[in-house]
């Protein structure tokens, strides 16, 4: 699976191959620069997703997921590199109509704390079927300490067709915002 997501603050660049039906392994790069662009950060780190839980229903799903990472970061208000860790974890709904979930990650390295959390909630237009296109309206409110002090909400068009996915939106900041996932 290969997933992306762009915007003037945050871009990250995900990939990652399932070991088993619940282990992945991966590796990532992640740009987030400061509201007021005084502040940067590049890390590449390796990744591990573990599917901790699943519940499937006659018409929908439920996942708990566990999300980490380890690798070096750098930043423009520090020399060399450091050592940072990114334990997380998502919960997320779905139906062929409803989709929600949360997440939380902490991205921590000496003297830097950058804890990150979001919540989507989105519904699709209408159904189709497994070759259609499936369009969808979801609203994505995050934040990420140290780096901002508000939070940004985005409305993003989804538009869904049997291995990916693409999502374009304009948060309240009035910045662009793509991102896309795809599945091998």
């Amino acid at each position: 699976m290969a997933m992306g997501d762009f915007s003037p603050n945050w871009q990250e660049v995900f990939a990652n191959y399932a070991l088993t039906p619940r282990d992945a392994l991966g590796a990532s790069t992640l740009y987030m620069r400061s509201d007021d662009e005084t502040k940067s950060r590049q890390l590449a780190d390796a990744t591990y997703t573990r599917l901790v839980a699943r519940w499937n229903m006659p018409q929908a799903q439920a996942n708990i997921w566990f999300l980490g990472g380890l690798g070096n970061v750098n930043g423009n208000d520090f020399t060399g590199s450091r050592l940072m860790a990114s334990p997380g974890i998502q919960v997320d709904y779905e139906t062929t109509g409803v989709y929600a979930s949360a997440t939380t990650r902490l991205y921590r390295a000496d003297g830097i704390t950058h804890d990150y959390g979001s919540a989507r909630l989105g519904f699709s237009f209408y159904e189709v079927d497994y070759d259609e296109i499936q369009p969808w309206l979801v609203v994505e409110a995050r934040r990420m300490a140290g780096l901002s002090d508000r939070t940004e909400v985005t409305p993003m068009l989804r538009l869904i067709h049997k291995r990916f996915f693409l999502e374009l939106g304009v948060n309240n900041s009035a910045q662009g915002r793509v991102n896309f996932m795809y599945i091998f």
